[in-house]
């Protein structure tokens, strides 16, 4: 980053309304803090108002707003497909505020810059889910849990949690307080204080009915924080699969979330999983058929053959 890129993002990350030390805004734009002081000292000099504190940080004077900042092609077209993100997969609520954001980043770019903005968007293309009452009330319970988030109140939902193969789902009553949602593997998922359990669970939003608010603060711990929130690792049973060459990219393509390494050698892919229940890769690995072969543990081995027999039992 350029001197003159580095005092401009400097100004729209005091603009932000934090105090920053010189020495965050040297971690954050990754150069020393003797070139942040003569940054500040710059940007004084051009009449930006920089307010300093000794022992304290920076800020800009109360009331000074930035000029209106122009965008490149490239920009625009990322700010572009991250409202079709947005409209696809947010609330109702947020779908309607992209749709007037999308015309309003659109409407102050310069007609050639639009213009090329068209052209690199003909080429990009987020395909739609198909419409399905599943998406339908995740989509509904994304609204809900922003608004309890919102109002830091707690909320009510049966969780339907899937059993093994022989089990029936689960179904249970929760009460918890959301601390905040994330994108995983193509769903949303909600991490919340779960009453019942005393601890911090994670909920697919997807399993949840019967979402409500409830008339129950929480408050949100000072330590926690959604964006470094890294949640405690349980997976220690060791699954090695084998499968056959000519399925090798579909499974790789495939991407499951169990997987930690696969290692493509003259016979065949072997994988290598960690779970917290052989049955969480038991579906799976049944739906590759005759071409995957469980090498370990013996226990997934036989469920594998339990459930080949019951199978053959319907033909």
């Amino acid at each position: 980053m350029n001197k003159s890129d580095r005092m401009l993002a400097i100004v729209l990350e005091l603009q932000r309304g934090k105090v920053q030390r010189a020495e965050d805004l040297a971690l954050l734009f990754e150069t020393s803090v003797r070139t942040i002081y003569r940054d500040i000292q710059a940007l004084c000099e051009a009449g930006v108002p920089v307010v300093g504190e000794p022992g304290v940080g920076y800020s800009l004077m109360e009331g000074y707003f930035l000029p209106p900042i122009s965008f490149t092609a490239e920009e625009a077209v990322t700010l572009l497909i991250g409202l079709d993100f947005v409209e696809q997969r947010f609330d109702h609520y947020y779908k309607s505020t992209s749709l007037t954001s999308r015309s309003k980043i659109e409407a102050i770019l310069p007609v050639p810059l639009r213009e090329e903005v068209g052209q690199i968007q003909q080429g990009i293309r987020l395909l739609r889910s198909p419409d399905s009452d599943a998406r339908e009330r995740e989509i509904e319970h994304m609204g809900i849990i922003r608004k309890a988030m919102q109002h830091k109140l707690k909320i009510r939902f049966h969780y339907h949690k899937p059993g093994t193969i022989n089990e029936t789902v689960q179904k249970t009553i929760r009460l918890a307080s959301p601390y905040g949602v994330l994108w995983m593997q193509g769903s949303w998922m909600l991490i919340a204080r779960c009453d019942l359990r005393q601890e911090i669970r994670h909920f697919r939003i997807s399993r949840m009915s019967d979402l409500e608010i409830s008339t129950d603060p929480f408050d949100l711990p000072p330590s926690f924080n959604i964006h470094s929130y890294s949640p405690p690792d349980n997976r220690d049973v060791h699954v090695r699969v084998w499968f056959h060459g000519r399925i090798a990219d579909r499974v790789i393509e495939a991407n499951n979330y169990y997987m930690e390494k696969a290692e493509l050698q003259t016979d065949g892919l072997y994988a290598d999983f960690r779970v917290r229940h052989p049955e969480d890769v038991l579906r799976w690995i049944l739906g590759w058929g005759a071409s995957a072969l469980v090498l370990e543990p013996e226990s997934l081995r036989i469920r594998i053959r339990e459930e080949a027999s019951n199978l053959l039992k319907h033909y």
